[in-house]
Parts: C-alpha cells; sequence; structure tokens
C-alpha cells in the first residue's frame, strides 16, 4: 500500500509530523532541522520528482526500486546512497523453513534522511521507536543512520538465533527412528537455503557499516556517535561470523544424515540377509528332497490354490511389513 509519512526534530525533539511533501524542501533547507521521509511503493513520477528537487544521483534513484540489489553504500555528489535489508525465519505453521526478506534504500543527505520501500515488508515503527529512545537524535542525520542499520542487524541476529535453534532441533530428530528421512532432508535443504540468503544479507553489511563510518568522518559529522558506529560494527562481525558458524553447522547436519542413511541401509541389508538365509534352508531341503509327503489337497486342484494363495499371503504380508518398518 502506498504510503508517505515524515518527522522533523529539532535538538531532538520533534517538531513536525507527517508534512505536505511541497514542505520539504524548506525542512531540508532548515540547518537546525533533522528530517526523516518514508516513502513506501512509490510511483515514478514522485521518485524523478524528488530525484530534480533534491539533486539525487540517477543511478541511485534506479536502484533504490530495482529488484535483487545487494547491500551497499555509494558516495555520491550530494548525498550516500545505502541498500539494505531485514530478515526473519518463518517456521510457525510451516512445513520447512523459510526466510522472509524485506530492503529498504535509503538516501543519506546532509539534514535528512529519505527511505525507499518498495513493498512494506521493513517495519518502520520499530525504527522509528528505536531513533526516539537511543536519545542521539541531537547529533544530526549520523544518528537517523545509525538507528535505522542498528535495528536492521539486531533483526539479523533474532534470524540467526532462530536458525541456530532449528538446526539443533534438527539435530535431535537426526537421531530419532521415527521421523522419516524425507522429513529430516526437507528440513536440512530449506535451512541450507534459507542460510544462503541469509549470508548474502549479512556478510555485505561489513562494508555497508565501513563505508557508512567513512563517510561520516569525511563529512565532518560529530565524533560523539564515534562509539556507537564502531558497537555496530562489531555487532555485524559478531552476526557474519555467527553466519559463516552456522554453514559448518549445516554441512555436518546434512553429512551426518548422509551417514546415518548409510549406517541404517547396512541393518536393514543384515536383516534381510538374516530372512534370506533362514528361508533358504527349508527351501533347499524341500527343493533337494521333493514333496514326498502327502498333504491336504496332494495331487488335487485345492491344494494348487492352496499353495498360490499361502505365497500370495506370504508375499503380500512381507511386503506390507517390510513397507510400515520403512525397508522398503
Amino acid at each position: 500500500m502506498r504510503s508517505i509519512r515524515g518527522r522533523v526534530w529539532r535538538d531532538g525533539v520533534v517538531v513536525a509530523e507527517d508534512f505536505p511533501l511541497e514542505q520539504l524542501d524548506q525542512w531540508l533547507a532548515d540547518p537546525t532541522a533533522l528530517v526523516w521521509l518514508d516513502v513506501c511503493e512509490p510511483e515514478k513520477a514522485l521518485l524523478d520528482q524528488l530525484a530534480s528537487e533534491l539533486a539525487l544521483d540517477p543511478l541511485a534513484v534506479e536502484d533504490a526500486v530495482e529488484p535483487r540489489e545487494r547491500p551497499k553504500a555509494t558516495r555520491h555528489a550530494t548525498h550516500t546512497f545505502i541498500t539494505c535489508y531485514s530478515a526473519r525465519l518463518l517456521t510457525s505453521g510451516q512445513a520447512v523453513p523459510r526466510l522472509a526478506t524485506g530492503r529498504v534504500s535509503v538516501f543519506v543527505l546532509p539534514t535528512g534522511l529519505i527511505t525507499v520501500r518498495v513493498q512494506d515488508d521493513v517495519d518502520m515503527d520499530e525504527v522509528l521507536a528505536r531513533w526516539n529512545e537511543d536519545g542521539l537524535l541531537g547529533y544530526g542525520v549520523g544518528a537517523l543512520v545509525h538507528g535505522l542499520l542498528d535495528t536492521l542487524v539486531d533483526e539479523h541476529f533474532v534470524t540467526i538465533q532462530s536458525m541456530d535453534d532449528a538446526l539443533e532441533d534438527l539435530e535431535d530428530l537426526l537421531f530419532d527412528v521415527r521421523v522419516p528421512t524425507r522429513v529430516i532432508q526437507q528440513r536440512v535443504f530449506a535451512l541450507r537455503k534459507a542460510l544462503v540468503e541469509l549470508r548474502r544479507i549479512v556478510l555485505p553489511m561489513r562494508e555497508v557499516v565501513a563505508a557508512v563510518m567513512r563517510h561520516r568522518l569525511t563529512n565532518g559529522s560529530a565524533r560523539d556517535l564515534d562509539g556507537s558506529f564502531n558497537d555496530l560494527y562489531d555487532h555485524v562481525l559478531r552476526a557474519a561470523e555467527w553466519t559463516e558458524s552456522l554453514r559448518d553447522m549445516v554441512s555436518s547436519v546434512f553429512e551426518t544424515n548422509l551417514s546415518l542413511q548409510d549406517a541404517r541401509l547396512n541393518t536393514i541389508m543384515k536383516k534381510l540377509a538374516s530372512w534370506g538365509a533362514i528361508i533358504a534352508v527349508p527351501t533347499a531341503v524341500t527343493g533337494w528332497f521333493g514333496q514326498n509327503l502327502p498333504y491336504p489337497g496332494f495331487s488335487e486342484p485345492s491344494g494348487l490354490w492352496q499353495s498360490a494363495i499361502l505365497i500370495l499371503i506370504g508375499t503380500v504380508g512381507l511386503f506390507f511389513a517390510f513397507k510400515r518398518f520403512d525397508w522398503l
């Protein structure tokens, strides 16, 4: 759903909310004001208007709505352009886990921040709450950038923790003989796919935060945010390292699952070989000596039908018995 919202702060205090778009130039021209404008599901005409009025780089405007853009931070003549993603692992009510992602593109101006979302899949209310709670708005636009990135990185940590918990649950299922192998394979491959998507989001954040720190210092922003950005960069490194360890864990679970399948197959083969050896003994005896004793139905058609029915019952019964124990 298309929406436009905004805030204006002065000395950390809100002085305007959801102002008309026509007043954006006036607020951005005020050196004492800190401006945020959020545009969700924008039309091309609106982006063209913003690009013309704010002298935004055409390539950055194109990247803001282009699908499958990687997380990045690039410096342009009048602004810094940032692309970053949110991530959530969906497990409740799902047969297999799935990663849900959302993208937000950011134009960082000297006195304001413009966020562009192609879809309403990034919770900006949470970002807004972080801005109001951290008490850093008095330090300028750098505080807005820090609050946005910090919220997304914290969400990455929650997603990584959820994926770690899902892997631990999967490890318990590996040794549960009651769980079908197909279910385990589906979850393993789903987690591998989700982890690949998550690594594409988390790993480039190191470059994004590092680039933002360089641009901020070049612009002569307040040095009071140095500690906050250094702490953010440390969180990004920890998230990246955690995803690398999860990749090793997923590979270990995958290899363990294959090993357990081989071990179970060997057990089944031993059981089948044992049954084959048992059945081979009476078969060899009766085949060698022949049926030299009369039996009910001997030399009668009923005897043939009895033998056929016994063979049918025996083979079908063994088939379903083996099927029940997942031997076939």
